[in-house]
């Protein structure tokens, strides 16, 4: 039987000319370590969690290493009013007292990162479940007697990681930190991420959050803005025109680009296919913080 197949169609072109687009960026990137903070809307919903995934299967198909450190804040809170444990919050970050702090590990490691790494391997065999307490990959002490047991990173010891990514597998870890006083601590996911991608000397560091990326007036949706250098990040936040929420993020985008990493994105992780969008596309989407307040999607 003869086979005959239809002309091209102007969407199988359009696609051809995405890979196209596409490989230049396939080529800049494979072999670099991308560090990315998972959390909001972008976790919490199954349609986005699953194009999520797909994005870190195929940054690491395409060579790249990818460590996923994610939150989990809204399980927190919920199974904390189950429990008929206080919600409380101070400077943005959870008060957590000893049951809490139970909680925060039940809810981490126990529920998010449990669903997070069966949710990757369904894909096959790709990724492994840690916590910062795991090797002692992050060491915290005590940030704030008020906060309870909420830890300010101290140290990371990236070899458990390390091992992980060169055995091939993608680490996803939670943000619980090993204590100098040998009790656990909760850090905060966005300092997590930053801390890990500072040891790991990682090439890109994202933010997945539930906007866009910053903008110079965030009432003005026409002001995103592509590319800043950590001076114009700092006067945003000395401008106190940031979002709580924002705050941490631009604060541990700061701090990581001056200890290494190459380039920090925040974007949006409702919007499906962020990551991909981002990294292989040469308009790229989202608001990108290095040393160079240039673009480099516009260089």
């Amino acid at each position: 039987m003869v086979m005959r197949r239809r002309r091209p169609s102007d969407a199988s072109q359009g696609k051809a000319e995405v890979l196209v687009e596409a490989l230049p960026w396939i080529n800049e990137w494979a072999g670099s370590t991308f560090v990315v903070k998972y959390g909001g809307s972008a976790m919490e919903d199954a349609t986005l969690r699953a194009k999520v995934i797909e994005d870190v299967l195929l940054l690491k198909l395409m060579g790249v290493h990818v460590v996923l450190v994610h939150g989990g804040g809204k399980d927190i809170s919920s199974l904390s009013d189950r429990l008929n444990l206080s919600v409380r919050f101070k400077d943005g970050l959870r008060v957590t007292d000893e049951d809490t702090m139970e909680v925060v590990q039940m809810v981490l490691v126990g529920k998010v990162n449990a669903e997070l790494v069966q949710a990757i391997n369904g894909y096959g065999n790709h990724a492994v479940g840690i916590s910062g307490a795991d090797g002692r990959t992050l060491r915290a002490c005590q940030l704030d007697p008020e906060l309870g047991r909420v830890g300010r990173v101290t140290e990371v010891n990236p070899d458990l990681a390390l091992k992980v990514l060169d055995d091939g597998y993608i680490p996803v870890i939670a943000g619980v930190g090993f204590g100098e006083d040998g009790g656990p601590y909760n850090v905060n996911a966005d300092f997590t991420a930053s801390h890990i991608a500072q040891a790991l000397g990682a090439d890109k560091l994202f933010f997945l959050t539930d906007v866009d990326g910053l903008y110079a007036d965030f009432d003005d949706k026409d002001s995103l803005i592509a590319g800043m250098g950590v001076g114009e990040a700092r006067h945003l936040i000395d401008a106190g025109t940031l979002s709580k929420g924002m705050i941490p993020k631009v604060r541990s985008a700061i701090e990581a680009i001056e200890a290494g990493v190459g380039q920090v994105t925040i974007l949006n992780g409702t919007v499906e296919h962020a990551l991909l969008v981002e990294t292989f596309t040469d308009e790229g989407i989202g608001t990108e913080i290095s040393n160079d307040s240039r673009n480099p999607k516009e260089a």
